[in-house]
């Protein structure tokens, strides 16, 4: 970028990585980074580095944890006889947020995307099967996003549990077509919980 030196421009392009940063906000973040003491930059590089070093997926069902067991598999006052499927761990962070449901959870690490490359083998499928055959479970929740990625995962997950022998039901109306789980408000999502439908 011209009239930044080398250093500065190497920062910006790597902050214009991240996810809704675009070049502007980058070269504000930039200078604000150059412009803070020293001591609270090292504190922000030794955050980001500590949670790359720190935080894996939970054993059980795939959340993010600092442990083999996430802070959810490990709580036990959750329902252990309800579970929700979601494709992110930022999704539970949505649905703990709206507060009205108080099951377990498996995060499946991504959604069904043919076009993409990206099959059954390479989501966390196998181990949410595995769970449910179980028979821990009274009732599965799929709490896929409304995309075409999402629908193309729930009936998917509907064919291979099915025969399980569980009762399967997913979120109701109330999140819109196209929409993300992260994205809803604490209203909407809790709505969509408690009408949940048989599939």
């Amino acid at each position: 970028m011209p009239g930044l030196a080398g250093p500065m421009e190497m920062l910006v392009a790597e902050l214009t990585k991240l996810p809704g940063i675009g070049p502007r906000t980058a070269e504000r973040l930039a200078f604000y980074i150059l412009q803070s003491p020293r001591e609270q930059v090292q504190a922000l590089a030794r955050a980001l580095i500590h949670v790359k070093e720190a935080i894996g997926f939970c054993e059980l069902c795939n959340n993010l944890a600092d442990q083999p067991h996430c802070a959810i598999c490990r709580d036990a006052r959750r329902e252990t006889d309800l579970l929700c499927v979601v494709e992110h761990p930022r999704d539970i962070v949505a649905i703990e947020k709206a507060g009205g449901f108080r099951g377990l959870y498996h995060v499946l690490l991504g959604a069904l995307s043919p076009l993409d490359g990206i099959g059954p083998k390479d989501l966390k499928i196998a181990g949410l099967v595995a769970r449910v055959k179980s028979g821990q479970f009274r009732e599965v929740i799929l709490a896929m996003d409304s995309d075409t990625e999402g629908e193309t995962t729930a009936l998917y997950l509907v064919q291979q549990l099915k025969p399980c022998k569980v009762r399967l039901t997913r979120v109701a109306q109330g999140l819109p077509m196209g929409s993300h789980v992260q994205y809803a408000d604490q209203a909407t999502l809790s709505r969509a919980l408690e009408g949940r439908r048989d599939v």
